[in-house]
């Protein structure tokens, strides 16, 4: 195994395992915002405690949707198809026939999807990041939350990175410590789309590298199939 076969199979492995990270983190938001935070938080305001609602009117999800789509490429299509289109390529030299071609068409078909699940990856760094930005520095009007009797907020639109950290500065009652704990997860998997796009980068540079070395060892029985 050349060392840059070995390079690109180390690098479909990382990319599978910050993809789960990636995966996990979206699934436990998702998971806390169903569970726990549907039922609102308490918090005190003018010598009373009333009810916030623990998800606003208007709350913008589609970051979530595009980091989880990306991820979820990341790691079946290039991570799990990786491993089957390198493995059935190993396979194609010593098969002939309609199995062989169907083998390389796999391997194939495996580079070429690198690229557009690499710009999904760059187009979900990218969105996410100008959206959290462009809503960060929002505050919750107390009063107004007051008066809502625990329905939802309806003032301006939020990320729940940008709405849980105007919750928290509010005078809440309890919970203070789980919404600071899932705002973390929830500043993870933003985050980590930095190190998924860079990790995917490598892996996409090595399989089309590694594609013209293996195409230029493979011409010549290729020809000679002919």
């Amino acid at each position: 195994m050349s060392r840059l076969s070995l390079a690109l199979k180390v690098a479909i492995g990382v990319l599978m395992v910050d993809s789960i990270i990636e995966l996990s983190f979206v699934s436990s938001m998702v998971a806390w915002l169903h569970r726990t935070a549907s039922k609102g938080f308490e918090f005190n305001f003018d010598g009373s405690t009333h009810l916030l609602n623990g998800e606003p009117l208007n709350v913008m999800v589609n970051q979530g949707h595009t980091s989880n789509g990306a991820a979820g490429t990341a790691f079946v299509l290039i991570g799990l198809g990786g491993i089957l289109a390198l493995s059935l390529r190993y396979w194609s030299r010593k098969i002939s026939g309609a199995l062989g071609t169907f083998s390389r068409f796999i391997y194939y078909f495996w580079v070429s999807v690198n690229v557009p699940a690499f710009l999904l990856t760059t187009g979900a760094l990218a969105y996410v990041f100008a959206v959290t930005n462009a809503h960060e520095g929002q505050t919750i009007d107390p009063q107004l939350a007051a008066s809502l009797n625990g329905a939802r907020y309806p003032s301006d639109t939020w990320t729940p990175q940008n709405w849980f950290t105007a919750v928290l500065q509010l005078d809440l009652v309890n919970a203070r410590d789980d919404i600071r704990s899932h705002l973390r997860v929830m500043r993870g998997w933003q985050y980590n789309l930095i190190p998924m796009f860079i990790i995917q980068l490598g892996v996409t540079v090595l399989a089309l590298w590694e594609f013209v070395n293996w195409r230029k060892q493979d011409r010549a029985p290729v020809y000679g199939e002919k």
